[in-house]
């Protein structure tokens, strides 16, 4: 299988579901009887053993992996990246050990050391095509900074203010990680300018959420909405945002513009359709114009207006 290998589908398969959960998402979870359920889908029963069904939905599984790829919507490779590294961490194993109805040591969430100089992280942006009127307003919101280990932070608040969630992405590399302790359902959000908006555009990740606030300020939309990144494909951060957001009356699903992007925004529209809390919302799936993302459409925007003067100069030459 391309990305990943046997071993790690192997390791994949074996994860217990409710040890995960307990582990890694604990919030995720509500003792009902012998068994627990989801916060996100009151009607999903996720027994001791790992296997799970949800009842709303009328189908389920017997592993963690099954989980992710019906009901977070991650494709197979995703899914298995995510969670063979799992058995390994000292976290799961100390789980696995103890009785599974125990109540886990969470390690508390903490937001990296910050970098007296965010300039790398800045300079980052900008090489993406995010414009300085919106980092500017990120770095004052306190939603996007440098780590001392020269990562760009991308910040998600609670609606007290306080720091939940922070995803890190390398500067110079490929390393991409959440912080170990973020919630999932405060990922990383830019705020509409104006108060009062019953509107929410959804990305996959925070960088396409900016450049989606970048495309407007270069052209001028007349939209004013909330950004939410999901961090991923899951709709955990969706469905907690809109539960604390009732005056929402519109989202729009910026996923990637691939199969596995265009896949997880319908099962997203079904889901949302499906739940009476949020039934009454106008849900649209809207994929970037251009290249496989809202950062990939941005880039191809700022080229194809830096070869215009070039083409046009040759034009008068031809003259």
């Amino acid at each position: 299988m391309p990305g990943v290998s046997k071993e790690q589908i192997e390791a994949a398969r074996e994860v217990n579901l409710l040890a995960w959960l307990q582990a890694y998402e604990s919030h995720e979870l509500k003792k009902d009887g012998p068994h627990y359920r989801t916060v996100t889908h009151s009607s999903l029963v996720v027994r001791n053993d790992g296997r799970w069904y949800w009842n709303r939905g009328g189908f389920g599984g017997v592993s963690a992996l099954d989980y992710m790829i019906k009901m977070r919507g991650m494709g197979f490779v995703e899914a298995v990246e995510t969670l063979s590294g799992v058995r390994a961490a000292p976290e799961y194993q100390r789980r696995q050990a103890a009785p599974v109805q125990a109540t886990p040591k969470k390690r508390d969430f903490k937001l990296p050391y910050a970098s007296r100089c965010g300039t790398h992280a800045v300079a980052y942006l900008q090489r993406r095509g995010v414009s300085s009127a919106v980092i500017s307003r990120c770095l004052s919101l306190g939603i996007f900074y440098e780590s001392g280990k020269h990562n760009c932070v991308f910040v998600g608040h609670d609606d007290a203010g306080k720091a939940r969630f922070a995803a890190q992405r390398s500067i110079g590399g490929d390393f991409k990680k959440d912080v170990y302790g973020s919630d999932k359902r405060y990922s990383f959000r830019y705020p509409p300018e104006q108060p009062g908006a019953k509107q929410v555009a959804v990305f996959e990740a925070p960088i396409d959420a900016l450049s989606h606030a970048t495309l407007q300020e270069r052209d001028g939309w007349k939209w004013n909405g909330h950004r939410l990144s999901l961090g991923g494909t899951s709709a955990v951060a969706l469905v907690s945002f809109l539960e604390r957001h009732p005056e929402i009356c519109r989202v729009v699903l910026h996923m990637d513009a691939d199969r596995a992007g265009l896949t997880n925004a319908q099962k997203i529209k079904d889901m949302l359709k499906a739940d009476s809390r949020f039934s009454r919302i106008k849900v649209s799936v809207k994929p970037p114009h251009r290249g496989k993302d809202y950062n990939a459409d941005l880039q191809s925007r700022i080229e194809q207006e830096r070869e215009q003067p070039s083409r046009q100069k040759q034009a008068v030459f031809s003259l």
